[in-house]
């Protein structure tokens, strides 16, 4: 494949090209002496390092990141491309297990940076695709990636969902709307993982409507989870709530101030038949914990992301602590904490030293039983640690 003869270049700063030579796929903005014409955003477009080496080809956006890589080498980026692209994640995740699983029909298909796609995630639920861009190139390729899709799984895909609208924030009269590219299907359906039902709502659900990352993890919280009683905090949609219910929990609290998420819950754990052993709250969590007394055997503590940005990473930190904190004094002794980021910017090093903190203040003895992170569907590309955005401790409280 060759480049585009009419395709615009952006050309480097001297020395500038290093981090691209190291199949880093970002471009910072200061990076970039000049281009050969301005680009409008979501264009494809060819890096040049000061001295005309083609360095790569990517898509165009003004901001602090301005060109995400695709291909460290020529491409005409065109329906072979994707097709190609898309092909590679699909074998990855034969190899993983997931095509065709018995017992598990939900995955990540593309995980950006770690596929080599900076920009696009794919999920799969069953027979549907759901798709989010968070660029405006990768939204310009919908037709190429759905196509691809389409070739690649055959009559084994029945619908793939753009919803892209909650994820590319632009100018009113560009901001695409949520909507099938192919087929069709209904506000939620059942899907399973680990033999653990679920409905998803893709539609009007958070992110792609189910958090696929937390799998292995909730499956490891089912192996301590029978015979305890369990207290789901930012529960969303219940996943560890059901993982516990169907290992023997006796007793799970869901809580989430979401009053949506609380209905999807209890309709999960309806859906697995979780009897009068589940009961849901629409709360905050630091209300819950103020004005519960009772002691749990686990808590799973999975808030969302509490610092996107460095600038606001000291706040994060003493969220994660308070919460942290109060859940340590609730727990009982002998009992064991869940505690997740998924915040960028705190490392787990900080993570680690921050919970560590909590349990000083909260004056309990812990002991680290597990590290966890995201799950291989998920990739961090060794080029891209960035990529690594999840950390977890499994803890057992003295």
């Amino acid at each position: 494949m060759t480049t585009a003869t009419d395709r615009i270049r952006i050309i480097l700063h001297p020395g500038k090209e290093q981090s691209l030579k190291r199949f880093h796929p970002w471009v910072f903005s200061g990076a970039i002496k000049k281009v050969t014409e301005e680009p409008q955003d979501g264009a494809t477009v060819d890096v040049y390092s000061s001295r005309n080496e083609f360095l790569g080809t990517g898509h165009y956006q003004k901001g602090s990141i301005t060109v995400r890589i695709i291909s460290f080498e020529p491409t005409a980026a065109d329906a072979a491309f994707w097709r190609a692209k898309l092909q590679q994640a699909y074998n990855y995740r034969q190899i993983l297990g997931f095509i065709n699983h018995p017992h598990t029909n939900v995955y990540r298909l593309v995980f950006a940076e770690g596929d080599g796609l900076p920009g696009l995630i794919i999920d799969v639920y069953g027979e549907t695709a759901v798709m989010q861009a968070h660029s405006l190139g990768m939204y310009r390729a919908k037709e190429h990636i759905a196509q691809a899709l389409q070739e690649i799984y055959g009559n084994k895909l029945k619908a793939v969902y753009d919803k892209s609208a909650e994820t590319l924030h632009l100018q009113e009269a560009h901001t695409p709307l949520n909507s099938y590219l192919i087929g069709s299907g209904t506000e939620a359906e059942i899907v399973k993982e680990n033999n653990n039902q679920f409905y998803v709502d893709w539609i009007t659900g958070q992110k792609t409507g189910f958090f696929i990352d937390q799998r292995e993890n909730r499956q490891l919280l089912a192996t301590y989870a029978s015979g305890k009683s369990v207290l789901n905090t930012f529960c969303y949609t219940g996943g560890f709530s059901v993982y516990a219910l169907n290992a023997g929990a006796t007793l799970v609290h869901s809580v989430d101030s979401s009053k949506k998420a609380i209905e999807l819950t209890d309709r999960n754990a309806a859906l697995n038949q979780a009897g009068d052993r589940h009961a849901a709250f629409a709360v905050d969590t630091f209300s819950f914990f103020k004005n519960q007394s009772q002691p749990y055997d686990i808590i799973i503590l999975d808030p969302p992301a509490f610092a996107k940005h460095h600038n606001v990473r000291h706040n994060a930190v003493m969220g994660y602590k308070r919460l942290n904190a109060e859940a340590l004094r609730q727990i009982k002794p002998g009992g064991i904490l869940f505690t997740f980021s998924c915040s960028q910017a705190v490392d787990r090093s900080l993570f680690n030293n921050t919970i560590m903190a909590a349990a000083i203040e909260a004056g309990r003895n812990i002991k680290i039983m597990h590290h966890l992170s995201q799950p291989a569907d998920h990739p961090v590309s060794i080029f891209h640690p960035e990529g690594e955005y999840l950390k977890g401790l499994v803890l057992f409280v003295e």
